[in-house]
């Protein structure tokens, strides 16, 4: 039996190809595909069949794209209409090779959610793996929000379920394959562990020991962020999103013709970390560092205006790129040619954001009395604490809400590390906020420096 998992770093989505026989089927692709092809074709398999194990809603699904570049059957619950591929239902089973995968309906975290169970041929009924979805993952599970504070109770109801009487049903010997892992928007708090089984989860899960009205009441109080590209994910992840055919070919954009395509409205993406971003930038570009984008793109960038990549010297880029794709932005113009730097030499316009350490944070709310904006989420605003009198929006909430915002103020942004209260810092300064700071190392700095927290 072949089993392979591949990550995507930034949303950590856990996609898998399982195989035998010379014949593979792949669960929960990602749109950069090639990856699954390259992993069968090194094992000397055939990709027959694609799963979906539900609608996913934080990043653009490959199966089309897979399917034209395998020719493979797409398959998916049936709870909810798709416009491609096959539905499928509790029973189902298929057969690769010495394993059959079977489908188990366990809606919850949506509702036409499955679950996939693999057994080996020689076994008999003793079931070796399990591929969960977005429903049980290691130490957490998923969330049920996505139909609305009124039908959350029913969902969670529904995942309650699923969990005890499909997923946890063969035992404690099973491994869990989930579709997330740790830092994913997907769950609460996912743990950071790459393996499990059912039976460490029934040990260890807090949520698996509670009865069916302290689940029910524990979704229902969960506060989850809910990302404007959400909706743009589901209705194409419900159609069927156009193909990718390969990740786009970047193109050099000379200093003139990138001044050009901003006065024409493209999107100016800096990659920096905030201290260069800090120093000087193109005026009106979003400061959203590398490791940031798959995050946080879907957030700050529009789907219907190009992008263009800012950089120092344009190492690297393909990452950036794929975690774009992933998220359904294929108007990627390409990429500053010569970085940054070609624009400074240019003498063309710079902007700048101050940057401040936290003692020159401390001294200014002792002396000026500034508008000190903490956009860490929640989470980590309670656990770490916040500066007294610091006011708080997270940071992918800013652009809607920045009428909360007093533009006639000193606004210094605040996060865990600097890189949110960069991109919430850049936000300000699109909209004509002219007086925008950023407090390097955030909140970890402000702790470490013995400064107060409430």
């Amino acid at each position: 039996m072949l089993v392979r998992r591949v990550v995507a770093p930034g949303i950590a989505h856990y996609s898998y190809l399982i195989g035998s026989g010379g014949v593979a089927a792949v669960i929960d692709p990602r749109r950069d595909c090639e990856v699954y092809k390259e992993i069968a074709n090194k094992n000397g398999c055939v990709i027959s069949h694609i799963f979906e194990t539900h609608r996913h809603e934080d990043f653009l699904t490959g199966s089309l794209d897979l399917a034209a570049l395998t020719g493979a059957e797409i398959y998916h619950g049936a709870g909810t209409a798709f416009q491609f591929g096959t539905a499928v239902r509790d029973g189902d089973s298929f057969s690769l090779g010495d394993i059959t995968i079977e489908v188990r309906e366990t809606p919850g975290h949506t509702r036409e959610s499955i679950s996939l169970v693999v057994r080996e041929k020689t076994s008999g009924t003793q079931v070796y793996m399990i591929f969960s979805g977005d429903a049980l993952f290691a130490g957490d599970t998923g969330r049920t929000d996505f139909y609305g504070s009124t039908v959350t109770p029913i969902m969670a109801d529904a995942l309650y379920r699923s969990i005890h009487d499909k997923i946890l049903a063969d035992g404690d010997g099973v491994i869990l394959c989930p579709a997330h892992g740790a830092g994913s928007v997907c769950g609460t708090a996912i743990s950071d562990r790459a393996l499990t089984t059912t039976g460490y989860e029934r040990q260890t899960n807090a949520n698996l020991a509670l009865s069916k009205e302290a689940f029910i009441a524990g979704k229902v109080a969960e506060h989850h962020h809910h990302p404007p590209y959400f909706a743009r994910m589901e209705t194409l992840n419900t159609s069927g999103p156009p193909l990718l055919h390969g990740l786009p070919e970047l193109a050099p954009c000379s200093v003139r013709t990138l001044a050009h395509l901003i006065k024409e409205g493209a999107q100016a993406l800096d990659i920096r970390a905030p201290s260069s971003f800090g120093g000087g930038h193109i005026p009106g570009s979003i400061s959203l560092w590398r490791d940031g984008v798959p995050v946080f793109a879907g957030w700050v960038l529009s789907y219907d205006r190009p992008v263009v990549i800012i950089d120092d010297f344009n190492l690297g880029l393909a990452p950036v790129v794929r975690a774009l794709v992933r998220l359904g932005y294929d108007l990627i113009e390409g990429y500053l040619e010569g970085g940054f730097p070609a624009w400074s030499r240019s003498g063309r316009p710079i902007s700048h954001m101050e940057t401040l350490s936290v003692q020159s944070l401390a001294a200014s709310i002792a002396q000026k009395h500034p508008f000190v904006l903490d956009v860490r989420d929640e989470k980590n605003r309670a656990v770490v604490g916040a500066i007294e009198g610091s006011h708080h929006i997270y940071v992918g909430e800013v652009a809607e809400r920045i009428s909360e915002v007093p533009k006639d103020a000193h606004v210094i942004l605040i996060c865990d590390a600097g890189y949110k209260g960069s991109l919430a810092g850049s936000l300000l300064l699109v909209a004509g906020y002219q007086r925008v700071s950023n407090v390097l190392g955030g909140m970890a700095a402000w702790v470490n420096a013995g400064f107060p927290v409430v």
